[in-house]
């Protein structure tokens, strides 16, 4: 499938995560400065959605039960987490974000 079309630029801001749907793929888009992340929104140690957790910069924190995760590595940074989420490729062209859920 490749990148795909998800938003525009201007739909994410920082500190504010947004739920998009990529090929049944549910990814939670980060902005950071003017970078920008994706990550699967499902938190691996509860069904939570992490783009419904608090932002502080490069981290997320899931609103169950509080495990964090950095956003662009995916990896677990805070109990009761320890397993990473995945992590999708993202660009940016002419102000519209795009992501590759493509398991390759």
């Amino acid at each position: 499938m490749g990148f795909v079309r998800v938003l525009e630029s201007k739909d994410v801001t920082e500190g504010h995560p947004v739920l998009v749907v990529v090929d049944n793929t549910e990814v939670a888009i980060f902005r950071v400065g003017k970078d920008v992340f994706a990550i699967d929104d499902l938190c691996s140690h509860a069904e939570a959605s992490l783009s419904e957790g608090d932002q502080h910069g490069h981290t997320v924190e899931c609103p169950r039960h509080g495990g964090r995760f950095d956003i662009r590595t995916g990896k677990a940074k805070h109990f009761p987490a320890f397993s990473p989420v995945r992590t999708f490729p993202t660009k940016v062209e002419s102000d519209v974000i795009f992501v590759n859920v493509d398991p390759d």
